[in-house]
């Protein structure tokens, strides 16, 4: 479904309308329907963590998605992995929708095509039990911001940031400082996906707007690459221009391992 593009008006995350971010809305516009853009993301983060993790079975890990709002997908990525994933976010709307996921009914039907596409490597497909099960019993929910995972340096040991970095506000620096906060969050050496919107305008959600950071490929690179293990990380663009909605280029997806000397 595509959108007018609403132009992108200077706004720093703590200005941002996040009070009123509606996630049934989201996910209906975004998830309803699975996109080829998702299904190409989803094989690059499935292929990413199981290479390496069936190479190296290390146990306990300990995930985070950060700024998991209403996109279940980056846990799911991670759930044959993780004794415990942290859903973070700061939206109560999206808090709400997120612990409601894993209730006990389970997460929404939306999500079983999603899953479904993980199933194809069998370190997903050979999981014990009910998937839903499983989620309800991994992951918990944490409302806080980003930002503040500067306190928590090296604390897990995998991570996800999906439309987050450049989704947050305008700030060239605040887009910096979250790709920082993420990674340096995350043990030396441990696997990472992050997902950016190139060159976003920002977008709407209803009838409400909320700011992006414009950042390019170049732009991109830099920030995750200085947290990096060095010749790790693979950068994969992903679909074409406007695609899912307007006012942006394609999608980037930025996996590798968090850097052992900072």
């Amino acid at each position: 479904m595509h959108l007018g593009s609403p132009g992108n008006l200077s706004q720093l995350n703590a200005e941002a309308p996040w009070g009123d971010f509606d996630p049934k809305a989201y996910v209906k516009l975004n998830y309803e329907e699975m996109q080829s853009e998702d299904r190409k993301i989803i094989a690059i983060v499935r292929t990413h963590f199981g290479d390496h993790f069936r190479a190296n079975p290390d146990r306990p890990v300990r995930g985070i998605d950060v700024g998991a709002g209403a996109n279940l997908y980056p846990a799911f990525s991670m759930l044959p992995w993780c004794d415990e994933i942290t859903l973070l976010d700061r939206a109560g709307q999206n808090i709400d929708y997120l612990k409601r996921q894993r209730g006990r009914d389970g997460y929404d039907p939306v999500w079983d095509a999603f899953w479904d596409l993980f199933c194809e490597d069998e370190a997903y497909a050979a999981l014990p039990g009910d998937p839903r099960t499983r989620f309800t019993e991994r992951t918990r929910v944490e409302e806080g911001d980003l930002f503040a995972l500067s306190r928590q340096r090296g604390h897990w040991s995998l991570g996800t940031m999906f439309f987050v970095a450049e989704s947050l506000s305008t700030s060239h620096d605040e887009f910096w400082q979250a790709v920082e906060c993420f990674l340096l969050a995350l043990t030396p050496g441990a696997p990472f996906a992050a997902a950016f919107m190139e060159h976003s305008e920002g977008y709407f959600v209803k009838d409400t707007q909320f700011p992006a950071c414009d950042v390019g490929e170049l732009e991109i690179r830099s920030a995750v690459e200085a947290y990096t293990e060095p010749e790790t990380l693979i950068m994969s663009t992903v679909g074409k221009p406007n695609a899912v909605r307007d006012g942006y280029t394609s999608m980037i997806v930025a996996c590798g391992f968090r850097a052992r000397g900072n």
